[in-house]
C-alpha cells in the first residue's frame, strides 16, 4: 500500500538532519510565517533547519524568528581535490590562505607529479532534505534555482503549496488547492503528526499565516476547514487579537494613504468592466508602504466594484521594470485568464512582470491583452 504524502514527508523528516526551508523569491506573508513555524518544529524534533529568506516581514516583529535564517545558500556542498596515489604517494601537505588565492602545497613521495593523477570532485550536498513552501514551481525561487540547480536533483524535495497551478515538482508533493493557505496545510499536518509538540511560537506563526492569507477570515478562500484549523491553533495558545493588531492596525494610517493614492488614480472601462490604477515608486515612499500590501488593496478595489470583471493595480518596481497585480470577479479561474495574460498565479491574484517597460507601457500592454 502506497504511503500518503503526509507519511512520506514524516519519514523524510525523521531520516534527515540538515533541512533547508525555501520560500518563493517574492513570498507571501503566509509562506514566511509557515516557514518560521516549520523551522521551530524541526528544531524541537532535533533537526538542523535553515530558513532561506531575503528579509522578514516588518509586521512579524512579535513572532519568534528561526534560529538560523540566511539570505543565500552558503557552503551547501564540499569540493574534493583528489590525488590518485597508486603510482605516487603523498607524504605531506600544507595550505596557505592568501589575499586572492588559497594555495595547497603537496609533497609527493616521488619527485615528478603527473597532472592526470589529480581530479576535482563535488561531494554530496550537506542538506538531507529541501522543503519548499508556497512555490508553484522551481522558477518561483528565482535566481536561487538557477545558481543551485544541482541541489534540486540530488537532494529530495518536499513541495508544500495550495495553488492550483502548482507543477508538483517535488519527490513529495503536499498540494491542497482547497486550503486557504500553506499555513492551513501545515496546521493540519502538525495536528495529525506532532500535536503534542505544537509550541506557542509554532501556533502563533501558523495563525499569523492563516490571518494574513484570509484577511482575518474575510476573503472567499476561507472555508470551514480554515476555521477548524484556526480553532485548534487558538486552543493551543495562539492569540488572534495580537496577530490582528500587528498585521492590520500597526500600519493602518500608512495603508490608508496607499489606498487613497490607488483610489485617486482609479480608472474604469465600462466595456471591459475593468477597474485599474497605477502607482509609482514615489507613492510607496510617500505612504511609507511596500508592494507586499497591494494584494489587500486590490481586494478592497474588488469589493468596491461589484459589477467589475477584472481589477488591476500596476506599479513601478524599478525604472525599467513594472508589475501588475490582476484579480477577477471569480466567474472564471485565475488559471484561465493566465493563459491570455501570462504571469504567475499567487494566492488569489495574478502577478505579471513587464521587463524593460515603464508603467505607461505596461498599462497599455495589459489593457490590450484584456481587450483581446
Amino acid at each position: 500500500m502506497a504511503l500518503s504524502s503526509n507519511d512520506q514527508l514524516k519519514n523524510q523528516i525523521e531520516s534527515a538532519e540538515e533541512i533547508l526551508i525555501l520560500v518563493a523569491e517574492k513570498p507571501t506573508r503566509d509562506a514566511v510565517a509557515a516557514s518560521w513555524a516549520l523551522s521551530h518544529l524541526l528544531q524541537i524534533l532535533g533537526k538542523k533547519p535553515v530558513v532561506l529568506q531575503t528579509k522578514a516581514a516588518d509586521s512579524f516583529s512579535y513572532l519568534a524568528p528561526p534560529e538560523k535564517m540566511e539570505s543565500e545558500i552558503k557552503g551547501a556542498r564540499d569540493f574534493v581535490l583528489s590525488f590518485d596515489t597508486k603510482r605516487n604517494k603523498i607524504t605531506d601537505f600544507r595550505t596557505e590562505n592568501k589575499i586572492d588565492s588559497f594555495d595547497i602545497y603537496i609533497t609527493p613521495e616521488k619527485a615528478a607529479i603527473d597532472p592526470r593523477d589529480f581530479s576535482f570532485i563535488p561531494a554530496k550536498f550537506k542538506y538531507d532534505l529541501v522543503i519548499t513552501l508556497g512555490c508553484q514551481s522551481l522558477e518561483s525561487l528565482g535566481s536561487l534555482s538557477e545558481k543551485n540547480n544541482d541541489l534540486f536533483f540530488e537532494v529530495p524535495v518536499a513541495n508544500i503549496d495550495n495553488a492550483s497551478t502548482n507543477e508538483n515538482f517535488g519527490q513529495i508533493n503536499l498540494v491542497d488547492i482547497t486550503a486557504s493557505s500553506v499555513s492551513e496545510i501545515l496546521a493540519g499536518l502538525f495536528k495529525s503528526l506532532w500535536a503534542s509538540l505544537a509550541s506557542k511560537d509554532i501556533v502563533l506563526c501558523l495563525l499569523t499565516g492563516l490571518v494574513a492569507a484570509t484577511h482575518n477570515f474575510q476573503s472567499k478562500n476561507t472555508t470551514p476547514q480554515t476555521f477548524l484549523a484556526a480553532s485548534w491553533l487558538i486552543e493551543k495558545g495562539a492569540d488572534q487579537q495580537e496577530i490582528v493588531r500587528n498585521l492590520f492596525k500597526t500600519n493602518s494610517f500608512s495603508f490608508m494613504k496607499l489606498w487613497g493614492r490607488v483610489m485617486a488614480r482609479l480608472q474604469w472601462d465600462e466595456n471591459l468592466k475593468i477597474a485599474w490604477s497605477t502607482l509609482s515608486l514615489e507613492d510607496f515612499v510617500q505612504s511609507r508602504t511596500k508592494p507586499e500590501e497591494l494584494p489587500l488593496v486590490l481586494e478592497k478595489v474588488k469589493d468596491n466594484f461589484a459589477s467589475g470583471k477584472y481589477f488591476a493595480i500596476l506599479y513601478s518596481e524599478t525604472l525599467g521594470r513594472s508589475v501588475a497585480l490582476v484579480r477577477n470577479n471569480d466567474s472564471e479561474s485565475l488559471k484561465g485568464i493566465q493563459k491570455n495574460l501570462g504571469g504567475e498565479v499567487k494566492q488569489n491574484y495574478l502577478e505579471i512582470i513587464f521587463e524593460g517597460k515603464n508603467i505607461l507601457e505596461a498599462e497599455k500592454e495589459l489593457l490590450s491583452k484584456l481587450k483581446s
